[in-house]
């Protein structure tokens, strides 16, 4: 009995650095050398308003638009 949880133990270690090695390394298929792409560098200045105060479209139309309850209209 000993024996054998000695080599099921021993099939799961081997399974378990198989399993490893390939993540560690990439897949087969992959290409490249198994390192994830570098990122692309961002933008330092965003790329359109980002929110509605920033937007000056949205600031010009702000008293063109009539509001619900508003008494003089």
């Amino acid at each position: 009995m000993g024996k054998f949880i000695l080599a099921i133990l021993l099939i799961a270690v081997a399974i378990y650095l198989v399993v490893w090695l390939i993540e560690s390394r990439g897949a087969i298929f992959r290409r490249g050398s198994g390192r994830p792409a570098p990122k692309r560098p961002r933008d330092r200045r965003p790329s359109g308003p980002l929110g509605p105060d920033d937007d000056p479209d949205f600031l010009r139309d702000l008293n063109r638009k009539p509001r619900k309850g508003d008494p003089d209209k």
